[in-house]
């Protein structure tokens, strides 16, 4: 009996590993878009002011997510069609042609106007493919979880997401320290980049060996994408939820990681080691915090945690932010993020497991990645813009915890809609069997 059991923990283990790869390459290449904005504004998208430069490049930074719903819907159709193995196989080659084109395009003064809208191809792709992988990896883990313990499963994906920012703060940590000012501004942001092109080869040879899930295979019918899109329109109220559910993780997510170097340096005034350093460690906090989270929604149902985070979230935000902006130290920063920390792992831990609980099972992939999509396109993957021009335009650098307070109030009406609507839907179901 003990025979058995080992082997199939090692190969849940290998599939979790082999699964996630992907993930981590997609936000250790987000979160290196995000903490050398100021060096990819220089090389890119030169303009009369610092602040108009930097907007441009978070502007193109978001555009990739304005991809993120078309892929989610069209690729996270093909994979409910063809399997989980093969679509995120080919998710993994899109991200891949994107991550390669944005390390060997020149500079706007090499090539003039088409520098800026190569970049913007290499981020549409990844947005592209991005709309759907997170998709694919969530359910994948969902649907190889013991009993009881998808909560648990799940986080993996977005603890996959925290390695790729330890080791991208540790890489820029060690360029800050090998090379100059004026080194990593012309030529050096690009060596991380570099690194994650040629980590591609060996994700490739992980998902080959993926294996597809039971319940896929055992599944009677897989739509076409006509049909997937139809279920889609007809669920459209648990998808709009879904993404205001999503709100709040994808929101504090880039709070916290892609936008908190360049809130360091730039707004702070830290040293891009010490905002490195707190990134650094706010990624090794999500990564326990997260299947804590997982395990707690196991544990006491999904509902009692996200109610708990969001009003924690909507309470405490703005005041944490204006605590730091009033007295901005590496100490200060580190133990503000920190708690927000908690509250994001704790939150995601339990929200990943519950939004491919609400979707349609013939269109769960879909489903989740269009929810998710959508929250990153109008949430997070404009929370650095919005930031950075809530603080221009109001003088106040504690500011973007309005825009992480707005997401917390949405996700809490979500969160209270969609499981009013899912035990009114068991309780006529009882009523009908009865």
């Amino acid at each position: 009996m003990q025979t058995t059991a080992t082997p199939t923990a090692r190969s849940k283990v290998g599939a979790i590993f082999r699964v996630t790869s992907g993930n981590f390459l997609e936000q250790f290449d987000f979160f290196l878009f995000g903490f050398y904005a100021t060096y990819i504004a220089h090389t890119f998208f030169p303009a009369s002011s610092e602040f108009a430069s930097l907007m441009m490049t978070f502007a193109v930074f978001g555009a990739g997510f304005l991809m993120r719903p078309i892929g989610a819907v069209m690729l996270g159709a093909y994979i409910d069609k063809v399997g989980r193995r093969k679509g995120l196989i080919v998710t993994l080659s899109i991200m891949a042609v994107g991550t390669f084109l944005i390390v060997v395009i020149p500079s706007y003064q090499s090539i003039g106007l088409l520098s800026p809208l190569l970049v913007l191809i290499g981020r549409l792709l990844q947005g592209f493919s991005a709309g759907a992988e997170l998709g694919g990896v969530s359910v994948y883990l969902a649907e190889i979880a013991t009993l009881g313990r998808k909560g648990f499963y799940t986080s993996w994906q977005s603890g996959s997401q925290q390695v790729a920012i330890m080791i991208a703060a540790v890489l820029g940590f060690a360029l800050n320290n090998m090379l100059e000012e004026s080194a990593i501004r012309d030529w050096g942001w690009r060596i991380p980049f570099l690194v994650g092109c040629m980590i591609v080869p060996f994700i490739f040879i992980l998902r080959r060996r993926l294996e597809e899930t039971e319940e896929f295979k055992t599944r009677r019918s897989h739509p076409e994408m006509g049909q997937a899109f139809r279920t889609l329109l007809c669920n459209w109220q648990v998808v709009i939820a879904g993404m205001l559910m999503v709100a709040m993780t994808t929101t504090a997510f880039y709070l916290i990681t892609v936008y908190a170097p360049t809130f360091g340096k730039k707004v702070l005034m830290l040293s891009a080691s010490d905002s490195l350093l707190v990134t650094l460690l706010v990624a090794i906090s999500n990564f326990i915090w997260l299947p804590i989270g997982g395990m707690l929604s196991d544990r006491l149902g999904r509902k009692p945690v996200l109610i708990a985070m969001t009003l924690l979230a909507m309470a405490t935000s703005y005041p944490a932010l204006r605590l730091l902006a009033g007295a901005p130290s590496f100490s200060m920063m580190l133990g503000v993020l920190l708690w927000l920390s908690f509250i994001y792992g704790l939150y995601n831990g339990a929200m990943v497991p519950a939004l491919t609980e609400i979707m349609p099972g013939e269109v769960r992939v879909a489903g989740f990645s269009l929810a998710y999509s959508l929250a990153t396109a109008v949430f997070g993957g404009f929370t650095p813009a919005m930031s950075t021009g809530l603080i221009q335009l109001t003088g106040d650098k504690a500011s973007p915890g309005y825009w992480m307070s707005f997401a917390a109030v949405c996700a809490f009406f979500a969160t209270l809609y969609l499981y009013r609507r899912s035990t009114g839907q068991l309780q006529s179901a009882r009523n009908s069997v009865g």
